[in-house]
């Protein structure tokens, strides 16, 4: 049987990567407009070094208070 949301997950998650995409792109012409003189190196390197940071959302995206994963077992 398939699931009739299927399309409409599968549309949802093509956007949502399609939205990361866009995201990146300007992240880096924004690097490139920044450092001028840096090289494709850097800016990827730049590039990367801002995606594991998450400004703004050092923490995750949600609601709360950070916790260790997974959670100590009790």
């Amino acid at each position: 049987m398939i699931d009739p949301d299927a399309p409409l997950a599968a549309e949802r998650l093509r956007l949502a990567l399609d939205l990361f995409d866009s995201g990146v792109a300007i992240m880096r012409q924004k690097l490139r407009r920044e450092l001028p003189e840096a090289d494709e190196a850097e800016i990827e390197k730049r590039l990367g070094a801002w995606l594991q940071e998450r400004p703004g959302a050092e923490h995750g995206d949600s609601v709360g208070r950070p916790i260790s994963w997974p959670p100590p077992r009790r």
